[in-house]
């Protein structure tokens, strides 16, 4: 009898190990899991996002790890609840759409508005790059999806991560949050390679090598009274804008008004940090095996990459038009960051730039396109979501 419980025992502790649980899935899974994770820390792309992302999408990966880590709080037969996995309750800030609002605030309260302020028309490259998401959209729909999935995905094309989340949320495409969200960041990340080829194909050496006049000086006034006129009219315009967009701007407000600068401090560091940990490996923790491995996935990340591309080909032929309309008084490299990306696209263009002369700085003009594409995303998420929600 002994032998017997022991060897049941052992039958028992084989089954409840990963190696017997575990199947195919589940190692492709935690491959490109440790990918991400290589790329954020090996290569230092995005590492803030897709180490909390990847590892995340390792956990959850592990075989056996699903059922704990997501398992829902159930009623006892006493009256009592036990308790939920821990994953269950962290997600609940995606689900319920709390944590992309807050990281625009933290994310509001690190941005300078000063260079959009001092150039007005950074807004119509900022406009121009959300091409790519209203041709994604026609693509997608195209190939296939419905109204709502075109539209989740098309919103890669933003460059913005928090973005992403928030429209696929609220548009309750769950299935797709995983595979679009990893796509989003990714292609974030490789902005410095997507970019460059079609930046220089787009403009002539002529036109990388102009030099733009100084911004002229922005006044505590203005950076005030900024967040408060754009929260207001956008808001009117497009009500749905609002949970980012408002944030965005009460975040940045905070930042230039002087007098709360503990809130901006907590906004710009411990609760943006929190929250992006947060956020991260939720999201990382829906990619798993079953629902991510499909071939949705892949046609997902193709029309990622086509709504990037797209998104930067906008900004940089409205920049070559205002380029012609000046006379050459605008570098057309600057529309390139009209993508959200902040402010990694606008070093992209700066770069590029200084390949073809060395003593051009442009960072400062490149940063108006660049903060602009951050409003017109969001103002983009709200136009999705008024007429597809």
């Amino acid at each position: 009898m002994g032998g017997f419980n022991f060897v049941d025992m052992m039958k028992n502790l084989w089954h409840s190990t990963g190696f017997y649980q575990s199947s195919w899935q589940n190692y492709v899974m935690m491959l490109i899991a440790c990918v991400l994770l290589f790329v954020g820390i090996g290569l230092k792309k995005e590492p803030l996002l897709l180490v909390p992302i990847g590892f995340g999408m390792l956990f959850v990966n592990i075989p056996g790890a699903y059922g704990i880590l997501m398992k829902e709080p159930t009623v006892l037969e006493d009256g009592t609840s036990s308790a939920g996995g821990l994953l269950y309750y962290m997600e609940k800030g995606v689900e319920w759409v709390i944590f992309p609002p807050l990281i625009f605030l933290g994310i509001g309260a690190m941005t300078d508005f000063g260079p959009l302020i001092a150039s007005p028309k950074s807004f119509i490259c900022g406009a121009a790059a959300q091409l790519g998401i209203f041709f994604t959209l026609f693509g997608a729909i195209w190939i296939g999806f419905d109204g709502a999935q075109a539209a989740a995905i098309s919103i890669i094309g933003g460059a913005d991560g928090p973005t992403s989340i928030y429209v696929t949320t609220m548009l309750k495409q769950f299935d797709l949050l995983p595979a679009i969200t990893v796509a989003a960041y990714s292609y974030m990340a490789l902005i410095p390679i997507i970019q460059p080829p079609l930046m220089k194909w787009l403009t002539t050496k002529k036109e990388r090598s102009v030099r733009m006049e100084q911004l002229r000086p922005v006044s505590k006034r203005e950076k005030i009274v900024f967040p408060i006129v754009v929260t207001l009219v956008c808001g009117l315009i497009i009500p749905d804008s609002l949970p980012l967009l408002g944030m965005l701007m009460f975040g940045n407000l905070l930042k230039e008004c002087l007098v709360a600068d503990r809130l901006a401090n907590t906004a710009s560091n411990g609760l943006m940090n929190g929250v992006t940990i947060f956020l991260g490996i939720c999201v990382g923790a829906k990619a798993f095996g079953d629902t991510f491995l499909t071939f949705d996935t892949l046609k997902i990340v193709a029309l990622g990459l086509l709504a990037f591309v797209m998104g930067t080909v906008g900004g940089i032929l409205v920049a070559k038009l205002m380029y012609l309309a000046t006379k050459g008084k605008v570098n057309p490299l600057i529309g390139s960051a009209g993508v959200s990306a902040v402010p990694m696209a606008a070093r992209v263009s700066q770069t590029v730039a200084q390949k073809e002369d060395p003593n051009n700085y442009l960072l400062m003009h490149a940063m108006g396109p660049n903060v602009a594409g951050v409003i017109g995303s969001a103002v983009a998420a709200g136009v999705l979501l008024s007429i597809f929600a």
